[in-house]
């Protein structure tokens, strides 16, 4: 007998470029899972509102508190307008809310939005706070994503992200491996909005400009990247190395972004092992994914023996939203969700809390 779960799966990245929206069926079928997306959306956040995400994490405790519920509430009445506007009925709401502090080191994930006024707003049930167990079994915490790619993406042998962090995803010898490889969008959007854009579209400022050694050898300077797994980037890491080494570098911000695409490809290169003598397929979703100067960057540092695919739009844009539903659909069914071969927790855990509406 087949199960179904209709599921809407909300995802809010740190390059802060709004509200992932996803309606999603999945089926277990014959052992095996299968997705559908049915709708999307994604809500552009407002001026008031980034300025109060991008700051929260100098904000006072008082200041950070009612943040968390404005957003929570915010998140439940946008998921209600969603609801109506489609005619639907979701069994419930799967929330990752917008990460503020990652301190797994200190024990510490922060995500801002709070499932209960999420719950009270969008009159429906959520799952949500899907890293606070793993960190709480000595983990990261993060990614949280691989368990979605073994599930339903399974015919890669890779799965990358490239969103405010790039990150990367695959099975060597029957283990699920993944890691942050190094910020990404956070760092390209950041120089697009210097030049009065919201993003680099297609690339174009980034293939417009030159290579700058010297920053490109700051980038790759930080001891993260020599690391092993299990490892996470957070906002406060990238702010105090990569962005910090883009501000020194007297380059133009056209320079930056080219060097950045070098950058982000070189170590997504030195992420992915050969798993086996014939052709690798890699998949690449993401914001970053429209970039179309540093996919060609990436083809071209992995080389011929890796084939990259960029996926329909609504995979590249959604495949988050879509994951973080379908951990909700293991937290509901009292699952494994998280995986301690990516994290490094005691044991592999079931994450989430549960709020009723």
């Amino acid at each position: 007998m087949d199960t179904s779960y209709h599921v809407i799966g909300l995802m809010s990245g740190t390059s802060l470029d709004g509200l992932d929206i996803a309606f999603c069926r999945f089926t277990y079928k014959s052992h095996n899972w299968i997705y559908e997306i049915l709708n999307t959306t994604t809500l552009t956040y407002s001026n008031e509102l980034i300025d109060s995400l991008r700051g929260a994490e100098t904000a006072s405790a008082l200041e950070l508190v009612e943040l968390d519920h404005a957003f929570g509430r915010f998140m439940g009445q946008r998921v209600h307008e969603f609801v109506q506007q489609h005619g639907i009925q979701p069994d419930f709401v799967a929330s990752h809310g917008h990460t503020i502090f990652h301190q797994p080191a200190k024990h510490i994930s922060l995500q801002l939005g709070h499932g209960a006024y999420l719950a009270a707003h969008a009159h429906l049930p959520v799952v949500c706070d899907f890293r606070t167990v793993d960190i709480a079994l000595g983990g990261q915490g993060a990614p949280l994503v691989p368990i979605g790619d073994e599930l339903l993406f399974g015919h890669y042998d890779y799965c990358i992200n490239l969103g405010g962090i790039a990150n990367v995803s695959y099975n060597h010898q029957g283990t699920r491996l993944a890691f942050d490889t190094s910020a990404c969008n956070m760092l390209l959007n950041t120089l697009a909005n210097s030049l009065g854009q919201p993003y680099d579209h297609n690339g174009a400022l980034a293939r417009s400009g030159t290579l700058e050694p010297k920053l490109l050898e700051a980038l790759n300077a930080p001891a993260y990247f020599a690391a092993s797994a299990p490892k996470s980037l957070g906002k406060e890491w990238v702010l105090e190395h990569s962005l910090k080494s883009i501000a020194d570098s007297p380059a133009s911000a056209e320079d930056k972004l080219h060097t950045v695409c070098h950058h982000i490809a070189q170590q997504l290169h030195n992420a992915l092992p050969p798993l086996h003598e014939g052709q690798h397929r890699v998949l690449i979703t993401g914001g970053g994914a429209f970039n179309g100067y540093l996919v060609e960057q990436i083809q071209q540092q992995l080389g011929p023996k890796y084939t990259v695919e960029v996926p329909a739009p609504e995979v590249v844009s959604f495949k988050e939203a879509l994951i973080f539903a379908f951990l909700g659909v293991l937290r509901w069914r009292g699952e494994h969700n998280c995986l301690s071969s990516v994290t490094g927790a005691s044991r592999n855990n079931v994450g989430g809390a549960i709020y009723l509406a």
